[in-house]
C-alpha cells in the first residue's frame, strides 16, 4: 500500500516551458519570480517536493505552495496578487481642484501660493499638497525673468554673430567687447572672519563705499584671452582709447571683428570718425535686449563670482589693482567659452517660447 500524499503530475506545454526558462534566466526578473520558475521546471521533471527543495535550497512548504499555485492558475499563479490597501482619501477631483487653484488664482493676501496657503484653501494636508505639486513639477515659490528683443533686425543680427562664433573668418580675430560699469570698491565696517571648521566666512551686512570704476574688456573668442582696462568714467572717449589698445594688442595683418552692444557711447560721431580711419575694425552689434549673445558677458560672470562680489577694497586703486591681477591670472591660463547653438536652434527655441506665452491667456 502506498504511503504519503500522491503528487498530481505537472505537465508543461512547450510555450509554458519556454516562458519559465526565460523567467529563470533573465537578469531583469525579480529573484523571487526566478526561483518560482525554477521550482515549476524542476517539478515538471518528475521530482518530488523534497528533491526540488534540496536542489534549490528552499523549504518544502515553498515548493508545495508554488507547485499548487501553478497547477491552479498556470503562469498567472507565479505572480503576486495585488494586495488590498487603504482606500484613497485624495481623489482625482481633489487633485484637479488643487492644480486649478495653483495655476489659475492667487491668494488674497499674497502674490503667490505656498504649500501651507494652498493646503488651507483646498482643505488638504500640506504634505499632500507638496507631493502633488512635485508630481506636476509646479513651484509657486519660484520665478524667472525674461526679456524679448524688439529689434526689427533680430534674426539678421543673430545669424551674423552666431556665424562669427561657429565659422570665424580667415585672417581675422573675433573679439567680444563690453563694459562692466559702476564696479564699487567696498570695504566692510568690521573685519571679515575667515572660514573655520563648521563655520562659513562671516562679514558684516553693511559696508563703506570708496568710489567706482568701469572695466572695459575684449574677449578673444578663439584663445579665451582678455584685453582689459579700468577707467574712471564711461564715455565715448574712453571707448575710443580702449579700441586703440585693442589695435596695439592685435597684429596689424589681422582684421578685427568686434561684437558689442547698442549703448550710445559705441555710436557717437567721434567713434564713427575713428572707425573710418581704421578700416580693419568691423563692428557687429547685438540685438536690442539680447546681451546674452555676447560671450564677454560670460567672462564678466566669472570675474564677478570669483573676485568682485566678495572682494574687500579700501580704495578704487586697490580695486583696479585686484581686477588687473585677475585679468593677468586669467590670461596665464585662459579658458575658452564654446558656443554650441546654431542660429536656427536659437530662433526655433524662441519661436516655441513665444508660442507658449501667446497661448497662456495673459
Amino acid at each position: 500500500m502506498a504511503r504519503g500524499h500522491q503528487l498530481k503530475p505537472l505537465v508543461l506545454s512547450d510555450v509554458e516551458r519556454e516562458h519559465l526558462v526565460s523567467l529563470s534566466r533573465r537578469r531583469t526578473s525579480a529573484q523571487s519570480i526566478a526561483v518560482r520558475a525554477r521550482i515549476v521546471l524542476e517539478a515538471a521533471d518528475g521530482k518530488s517536493n523534497l528533491e526540488v527543495a534540496d536542489a534549490l535550497s528552499v523549504s518544502r512548504v515553498t515548493v508545495g505552495k508554488w507547485r499548487g499555485r501553478f497547477l491552479a492558475r498556470r503562469l498567472d499563479g507565479l505572480f503576486d496578487e495585488p494586495r488590498p490597501g487603504a482606500p484613497r482619501t485624495v481623489t482625482d477631483a481633489h487633485v484637479e481642484r488643487l492644480i486649478t487653484t495653483a495655476l489659475e488664482s492667487t491668494p488674497r493676501n499674497a502674490t503667490h501660493w505656498s504649500t501651507r496657503s494652498l493646503a488651507k484653501a483646498t482643505g488638504m494636508s500640506q504634505s499632500t499638497v507638496s507631493r502633488t505639486l512635485r508630481a506636476f513639477a509646479l513651484q509657486p515659490h519660484r520665478e524667472e525673468t525674461f526679456k524679448l528683443s524688439n529689434d526689427p533686425l533680430f534674426v539678421e543680427k543673430v545669424r551674423d554673430i552666431v556665424g562669427l562664433y561657429l565659422n570665424p573668418p580667415a585672417k581675422a580675430v573675433v573679439l567680444c567687447v563690453d563694459e562692466k560699469t559702476q564696479i564699487q570698491a567696498l570695504d566692510r565696517t568690521q573685519p571679515v572672519f575667515p572660514m573655520r571648521p563648521g563655520l562659513p566666512e562671516r562679514r558684516t551686512h553693511d559696508y563703506v563705499r570708496h568710489g567706482t570704476t568701469t572695466l572695459f574688456a575684449a574677449l578673444d573668442v578663439k584663445s579665451g584671452k582678455v584685453i582689459g582696462d579700468c577707467r574712471q568714467r564711461h564715455r565715448a572717449s574712453e571707448f575710443v582709447d580702449f579700441m586703440r589698445r585693442i589695435e596695439d594688442a592685435v597684429p596689424q595683418d589681422l582684421d578685427l571683428h568686434v561684437i558689442l552692444d547698442n549703448v550710445s557711447t559705441h555710436k557717437t560721431p567721434s567713434v564713427r570718425r575713428w572707425l573710418v580711419r581704421h578700416p580693419r575694425f568691423h563692428l557687429h552689434f547685438t540685438p536690442t535686449y539680447a546681451s546674452w549673445i555676447n560671450l564677454v558677458e560670460r567672462w564678466f560672470a566669472e570675474i564677478t563670482q570669483k573676485h568682485i562680489r566678495r572682494g574687500t577694497h579700501k580704495s578704487t586703486k586697490s580695486l583696479v589693482a585686484a581686477i588687473r591681477g585677475f585679468v593677468d591670472g586669467w590670461n596665464d591660463c585662459p579658458r575658452t567659452f564654446v558656443w554650441t547653438k546654431t542660429a536656427d536652434d536659437i530662433l526655433a527655441a524662441l519661436g516655441r517660447f513665444c508660442s507658449r506665452i501667446s497661448d497662456s491667456g495673459h
